[in-house]
């Protein structure tokens, strides 16, 4: 396993202790900002991905499962960024028909 290495944030030198992790039966030293529970999580939920690819499916090579969980998982994100995208636009129309209504009795 790798030493801890160092990363400089604004200037200031500070340590990462390497989280271990196995992501479809490899294990990895992962070097993080990250809390511990949080990449243990991640590991978790790419497992979980794997793992569905894996089941559906049977015989990919682990090169494609890899890319075919890899291609979901943006595809979830990139759906996420959207919705959220679409309410964040509608948050602001709300506000500014509010603030028109709002302005409209002050008078």
């Amino acid at each position: 396993m790798g030493s801890i290495k160092h990363k400089f944030n604004n200037g200031a030198r500070f340590y990462m202790e390497p989280v271990k992790v196995t992501i479809h039966n490899n294990e990895y030293l992962i070097k993080s900002e990250c809390a511990t529970e949080e990449i243990q999580k991640i590991a978790e939920f790419i497992n979980s991905k794997l793992n569905e690819v894996e089941e559906k499916s049977q015989g990919l090579s682990e090169k494609k499962m890899l890319i075919l969980a890899a291609m979901n998982i943006a595809s979830e994100y990139l759906q996420f960024l959207k919705e959220r995208d679409e309410m964040l636009a509608n948050i602001r129309q709300r506000t500014e028909m509010l603030i028109y209504h709002i302005d409209s009795v002050i008078g």
